[in-house]
């Protein structure tokens, strides 16, 4: 039963397949003529290469435009101590290559009578530090830690050719 229907179903497959064929092509000739006879367009030139020009940002030590500027009142405070400058000699601390607002207190800890505070960095370690540690791209230096908050002061330009001023910052607890 099963070859008598598979007979059946070659032999009207092959029926149907012969009646496609046929040997007249004279619409598409005619076509074909018809889109060969006109005349070809104009290829427009390629347009020219601009060479890339690099632009040396010479910036680095100012304010960055996405942190909130310090107020005039902070400023007049924090100018009276004189000769406020970042020690460029001083070796840098593995938490100074990510930007202070990127960084998160997520607890402490009290290791032979030292009291640590535990951040995070926006890869995900954790970090022990405690006063006198620097972090943040701006000298921030470490001033006082407590259950809840790190005090830090950070060194930033005022906008002036060789202008420094202390900015006091502070990173609470994650969750408070």
């Amino acid at each position: 039963m099963k070859s008598s229907s598979r007979i059946v179903f070659a032999l009207a497959t092959s029926l149907a397949l012969t009646a496609c064929g046929g040997k007249d092509f004279s619409d598409l000739d005619a076509f074909m003529e018809e889109k060969l006879a006109r005349p070809g367009g104009i290829i427009p030139p390629i347009p020219t290469f601009k060479a890339y020009e690099a632009f040396g940002y010479s910036a680095t030590t100012l304010r960055s435009p996405f942190e909130r500027p310090i107020e005039v009142r902070q400023i007049a405070q924090l100018q009276a101590v004189s000769a406020i400058k970042p020690d460029e000699n001083r070796a840098k601390e593995f938490l100074e290559q990510f930007t202070f607002d990127s960084l998160r207190m997520v607890g402490t800890l009290e290791r032979d009578g030292t009291d640590w505070v535990l951040i995070r960095d926006p890869q995900g370690g954790v970090h022990r530090v405690t006063a006198g540690n620097y972090l943040g791209r701006h000298h921030g230096k470490i001033v006082e830690t407590t259950e809840t908050y790190v005090a830090v002061v950070e060194i930033v330009s005022d906008g002036s050719e060789d202008g420094w001023v202390e900015r006091p910052r502070t990173i609470k607890l994650s969750g408070i």
